[in-house]
């Protein structure tokens, strides 16, 4: 039997085997810093709720606080009202806030062993930075310096993994020895690494081969996970420093950050005022526009948190339209046409035949999905090919 979907649940059904839908695992990110460094006040911005406490002291937020974050993607307003859809599903992710770490959290101090324990089990960080002097929010190292925060974390960080590489060390020992070749693969790579954790440098730093990637996934190193960085400021510097201005204090603490995750760690750096996206919880959309006009802010902090992040875990988006819904589905970059239908439902990746695409521009440039046929712009998919960010696709499969 052949059935067409436009990606809607119920939509396609398949005989004997009911009508069962199955999606990706959701990605998780967890938010970290130093105590008071505006990590639970973010969260509670982002996910648009009260959930985190955030009161000024150290270990406020306890065990970790979960909220669901969708990410902005304009694409999707634009495409249901074309087919009048009844509503909109947008691509989410999970955050996870977790405890604030203190210097010596590898060998236990203040939270350090639940800290570690939940950094394990996200995908990525998001590191809060505080960029912002303010005598009434007490830093736990008395002073400001992003540097040295941003420093204490990685520290904490790769000692814990050192101690996972040395412990791991005696395990692959006798298997190695006697010709296996994953534990000889193993062995190799943990003599590799501990070096370099050692010099005090994280896992995600070292030059590894593809294969060396995947084996490394087996370790669960804290370092290996990807890393945001969010510089936290104060609501008066959020618009000249989102505008590019690095004068001041503020700004020239951000520079550091931002040369720092590049030449240092490969990453990057973000603005937010985590104060300003509280306030924003609690105003009307128009007004919380207005506020941010008036600010010299074009949009708010969160949604160029959020986006980043998603890139970061290097995942993608397509997109499914229909008189029902119209939805994003998240994807990893690289995913080939039969996976991207895999995470509609699973039959759909097994009898996977072709996929009707149209590049997002392509569709919004001609206005109708008429249109874009006529003028050939409707393209036919088969099993290799690689989908791209913004594609809206139809795919036929037959089981």
């Amino acid at each position: 039997m052949e059935e067409k979907c436009f990606g809607e649940r119920g939509e396609a059904k398949i005989e004997g085997e009911g009508d069962v839908w199955v999606e990706c695992a959701m990605v998780r990110a967890g938010i970290v810093g130093l105590p008071n460094v505006g990590k639970s006040t973010l969260f509670n911005a982002v996910t648009r709720t009260r959930k985190a406490q955030a009161a000024n002291y150290p270990f406020c937020t306890i065990e970790p606080n979960v909220g669901m974050v969708t990410v902005p993607d304009a694409r999707l307003d634009w495409l249901a009202k074309m087919s009048g859809s009844e509503k909109i599903l947008p691509a989410s992710i999970e955050l996870v806030d977790i405890a604030g770490l203190v210097k010596g959290a590898s060998q236990g101090e203040g939270l350090g062993n639940q800290f570690l324990t939940h950094i394990r089990e996200v995908d990525a960080i998001i590191q809060v930075v505080r960029c912002f002097e303010d005598a009434d929010i007490h830093h736990v190292a008395g002073t400001v310096d992003p540097l040295r925060d941003i420093e204490t974390i990685i520290t904490e960080l790769v000692l814990a993994d050192l101690a996972t590489v040395t412990k791991r060390l005696d395990k692959p020992g006798k298997a190695a020895k006697q010709g296996d070749a994953h534990a000889k693969a193993e062995l190799a790579l943990l003599t590799k690494l501990k070096p370099h954790l050692d010099a005090g440098k994280p896992a995600l730093t070292m030059e590894m081969t593809d294969d060396e990637k995947k084996l490394m996934r087996g370790f669960f190193l804290l370092t290996s996970k990807p890393t945001l960085f969010a510089c936290n400021v104060k609501e008066e510097e959020l618009g000249a420093l989102s505008q590019g201005g690095r004068e001041g204090k503020t700004g020239g603490q951000v520079k550091l950050v931002e040369d720092y995750c590049r030449t240092h760690l490969s990453s990057k750096a973000v603005i937010v005022s985590a104060q300003i996206e509280s306030e924003l919880v609690d105003l009307p959309e128009a007004e919380g526009k207005e506020y941010l006009v008036g600010l010299g802010v074009k949009e708010s902090g969160v949604g160029g948190l959020i986006r980043a992040a998603y890139d970061l875990l290097g995942l993608r988006t397509y997109l499914t339209t229909g008189p029902k819904e119209t939805r994003a589905w998240t994807i990893h970059a690289g995913d080939r046409a039969p996976q991207a239908a895999g995470v509609i439902h699973t039959d759909f990746e097994r009898g996977f035949i072709a996929a009707e695409t149209v590049a997002y521009a392509d569709l919004q440039g001609a206005g109708t999905m008429a249109k874009v046929k006529e003028a050939g712009k409707l393209r036919v998919e088969g099993k290799e090919y690689v989908v791209q960010d913004g594609d809206v696709m139809d795919f036929r499969f037959n089981v």
